[in-house]
């Protein structure tokens, strides 16, 4: 067995916009906008040969591996690819799970990355997102440059936009919260919150205008969410009242919300604050790129 292995970096999202529709696709999903932007939280993902597909994480997590997105992820690509997946992924966790912060979704696709690197595939290959998409919604985004615009299911790219500057985000979660994203959309359906429209956030993104799109972060169905889990709605409130914070909103479904900064320094203050709190928070910074691999294979 050759000696080698593959790292990566597999960064969190925010969402600068979320919009939910109460139209539905032929799949029966949600119709969903999604302008997605990277930030420095980052699991590490370590791809080794090994005699058969084995996942571990790092705490241990409570569920079998058959149930991990990488895992999953694996057994699509080695399906579709004809390959045998003889690999030990290992993922040290870093972003919290039931966040909202796409924890799953980009260790699927650190793996996906991996595998087509070991086998030669172009990273272009159209049939990765495909791939991705068939593990979840969010997984196709880390595959592509940040920030972007998905449409459809909120899997779909339509758009990629400039690189934002380093912008600094906290980023903020009450420990016990979490919230069902299935359950978010139930209540969605039931009290429907309608969607702002995403074209102002949109084009001042293409004309790389960041304070002006800062100022348009709007996320539906974190209404939800907040009024699911109330101490979303408490630490959202609680950031909103904070020196230095320029937009505040919830990630995804939750329950994790963040705030983009008007300095490095505010957000460092900010999550100290926070786990003063009580509430687990972590001071990082948009970036420009998602799934990247670290360490080339020997």
């Amino acid at each position: 067995m050759t000696d080698w292995s593959l790292t990566l970096t597999a960064p969190a999202k925010i969402n600068l916009y979320l919009g939910v529709h109460i139209e539905r696709d032929d799949r029966g999903y949600h119709k969903v906008d999604s302008l997605m932007a990277a930030v420095g939280l980052a699991d590490t993902v370590t791809v080794a040969p090994a005699q058969e597909l084995t996942v571990q994480t790092v705490p241990a997590s409570d569920f079998p591996m058959q149930k991990n997105t990488a895992y999953r992820a694996a057994v699509a690509m080695a399906e579709h690819y004809g390959r045998e997946a003889n690999v030990c992924v290992t993922i040290e966790k870093h972003i919290p799970l039931c966040a909202g912060l796409g924890g799953p979704s980009t260790d699927a696709a650190a793996v996906i990355i991996a595998l087509a690197e070991l086998w030669g595939i172009d990273r272009t290959d159209p049939a990765l997102d495909d791939i991705a998409r068939s593990i979840g919604a969010d997984v196709p985004f880390f595959l592509h440059t940040s920030p972007a615009f998905y449409v459809g299911g909120g899997d779909v790219l339509a758009t990629e936009y400039p690189a934002l500057p380093a912008t600094p985000v906290v980023l903020v979660k009450p420990r016990e919260a979490s919230v069902s994203t299935v359950e978010a959309y139930r209540r969605f359906d039931e009290t429907p919150v309608p969607a702002e429209k995403p074209g102002a956030i949109a084009s001042a993104l293409r004309s790389g205008d960041a304070e002006t799109a800062y100022a348009l972060v709007h996320n539906n169905l974190g209404v939800i969410s907040a009024q699911m889990e109330p101490q979303i709605q408490v630490v959202l409130d609680w950031l909103r009242t904070q020196d230095g914070t320029v937009a505040v909103d919830v990630c995804g479904s939750g329950a994790c919300s963040f705030a983009i900064c008007d300095t490095a320094v505010t957000a460092a203050n900010l999550a100290a604050l926070a786990q003063q709190n009580g509430w687990w928070a972590c001071a990082t910074e948009l970036i420009s790129n998602t799934v990247q691999i670290d360490a080339p294979k020997k």
